[in-house]
């Protein structure tokens, strides 16, 4: 790992969402939501920003916007894979040491979380780093759709640590907060191609959680703590949630 590290930030986006059907081309405040995502990933400043589209209209409109884009095989697993794909074609001489996983839901992400993200890998050493939030919300303890990181902190302040385990059921047990966890992911690139290469693990497909891949391989997870979990897209009800809210901020901050 080279003293300033170079990172690529890739975007994975597909149109065949389950809940919400074309969801990267539904506007939010008059623009796409892939639009919103990519200029969140732009402002954090880390390096050069992709989309990695499964769909030409994806690619078009990123395009079409002045973004750049990549098209990869639909037929990919995952859009962890997406990212690789297109990390390949980016950068076939391996030119950047990290490469950040920035979801293509998240059209209020924060630039600074993604600089956060990849401390751990930066700083820590580790094979892949994540971002987590405390919660005290019953609700959010008791919601499968919540995804849970139990974790070893290292600093009295619990801002930074090592993720031992991932679940969508309330842990660990106890007292005290529960640690949200948020779906933006920094990875060495070693570590992504490794992780790419593994097959599903038993506790992954249990779970459905793909991260509990890399700890099942032994792989390492680091964690940054952050004061705010971005809200995901992922129903009608949360595209009218983000709509109401990008709507009240000025035009020059929505994308």
């Amino acid at each position: 790992m080279s003293a300033e590290p170079r990172a690529l930030v890739v975007i994975p986006s597909r149109l065949a969402a389950t809940r919400l059907p074309r969801k990267p081309l539904l506007e939010i405040a008059g623009v796409a939501m892939i639009l919103h995502v990519l200029q969140r990933g732009l402002e954090a400043d880390l390096g050069p920003v992709v989309v990695a589209a499964a769909d030409p209209e994806i690619a078009f409109t990123v395009e079409n916007a002045g973004g750049r884009a990549v098209l990869t095989d639909p037929a990919l697993p995952s859009g962890t894979d997406r990212v690789l794909a297109a990390a390949d074609e980016i950068d076939p001489v391996r030119a950047f040491d990290v490469v950040v996983n920035l979801q293509g839901d998240m059209p209020e992400a924060i630039p600074a979380d993604l600089v956060r993200a990849i401390e751990p890998v930066v700083a820590d050493g580790c094979d892949i780093g994540t971002l987590v939030v405390p919660t005290d919300d019953a609700r959010e303890r008791d919601d499968p759709h919540v995804v849970k990181a139990v974790v070893s902190f290292v600093d009295t302040a619990e801002t930074r640590g090592r993720a031992l385990y991932f679940t969508r059921a309330p842990a660990p047990a106890g007292r005290g907060p529960l640690q949200h966890h948020v779906g933006i992911y920094a990875y060495r690139r070693d570590a992504l191609e490794r992780f790419c290469d593994l097959e599903p693990s038993p506790l992954e497909r249990r779970e459905r959680l793909e991260q509990l891949r890399a700890l099942e391989a032994g792989m390492s997870i680091g964690v940054r703590r952050i004061d705010h979990a971005p809200p995901g897209v992922d129903t009608p009800e949360d595209l009218e949630a983000a709509r109401r809210r990008l709507a009240r901020r000025p035009a020059g901050e929505r994308r």
